[in-house]
């Protein structure tokens, strides 16, 4: 997904007529990882890839789907869900086009020691998560805890926040942000 990463990035950026500089610029990552991001070389975490969506900004979802889907569709099959993320995270979304919707709703999975990287993440909205199995690291601001199958997560999106697998199998779990803004 390295590569598709990299062409959806830089179509974005050459259709808003930005340089990797200006984008550098404006989102705070250095020109040099953009670049190696654009050719594939580099593929960012999910909190590296917001950083630089962000300088757009669009928002992950909007980065992934494809944009074509029934706005009015209400059946999704598991292999039709819109996958967000790369790497050791995987976030597989209910629909692509969550343009006019109130809700975004994700299965997460998390490999062991993967996480979203080291730079936190923030966005608008609230969102909240429940543990399926595993164990997941949730940092909110200056507060953690080591959530377990059954345990809980809400916060508001706008304090920086990360997560991580600190356990030895994949945790799994189903989380939701209103409005969809990640």
């Amino acid at each position: 997904m390295d590569q598709e990463i990299g062409r959806r990035l830089k179509g974005i950026r050459v259709r808003l007529g930005m340089s990797q500089r200006q984008l550098a610029r404006v989102s705070g990552v250095a020109n040099a990882t953009i670049s190696q991001i654009e050719a594939g070389r580099l593929n960012p975490t999910v909190s590296m890839l917001k950083k630089v969506l962000d300088g757009f900004p669009i928002s992950m979802s909007e980065f992934f789907g494809a944009g074509l889907e029934d706005v009015n569709r209400i059946f999704f099959r598991a292999d039709e869900l819109t996958e967000i993320a790369d790497g050791g995270v995987s976030f597989r979304q209910v629909g692509a086009n969550l343009n006019h919707k109130a809700i975004q709703l994700i299965k997460e999975c998390y490999q062991p020691g993967a996480g979203t990287g080291k730079h936190a993440i923030t966005h608008e909205g609230e969102e909240c998560g429940i543990i399926l199995n595993g164990r997941l690291e949730v940092t909110v601001g200056d507060q953690s805890s080591i959530l377990r199958a059954g345990d809980a997560y809400y916060f508001k999106s706008n304090q920086p926040h990360h997560f991580r697998n600190v356990g030895s199998e994949p945790c799994e779990l189903i989380s939701a942000c209103s409005p969809p803004s990640f």
